[in-house]
């Protein structure tokens, strides 16, 4: 079989090895979520003034707000949110509060991921271990 200049075109398009630029566009998304949070949310405080030492004193509830967020930025562009998420129950939010940022159920939400963050966290060195343990149950 002769491969016309087309088919030629095809057929690397099938073949050529894509990690490298998946990459990179997973990395164009991220940083466009983070902009589109603060776009939303406004920019970070600059450190050293009143506005990051209010933020820098409220818990984590800051972090939490913008996660929450960047979560629902992720889903509505249909991409992969496990990351959010685990960065979300890290922080100590809810499955609750993660369903309610997924327009899901709490049982939902934590049917959908938990199984995955387990297995991450597992293979951890013992991160798992290190969450609280109403967290370590309900991961």
């Amino acid at each position: 079989m002769i491969l016309t200049g087309m088919d030629k075109l095809i057929e690397r398009a099938l073949t050529v090895g894509v990690g490298d630029g998946a990459g990179e566009v997973q990395a164009v998304a991220l940083a466009e979520v983070n902009r589109q949070v603060d776009a939303l949310l406004g920019p970070r405080p600059v450190p050293g003034t009143p506005e990051h030492e209010a933020v820098a004193d409220d818990g984590g509830r800051y972090e939490r707000a913008r996660q929450l967020l960047a979560l629902r930025l992720t889903l509505q562009a249909g991409l992969d949110a496990r990351w959010d998420v685990l960065a979300l129950r890290r922080w100590g939010v809810t499955w609750e509060l993660v369903g309610r940022a997924a327009g899901v159920s709490r049982q939902s939400a934590h049917e959908r991921w938990s199984p995955w963050i387990r297995e991450v966290l597992s293979r951890g060195g013992g991160e798992l271990d290190a969450l609280a343990a109403p967290d370590r149950a309900d991961v």
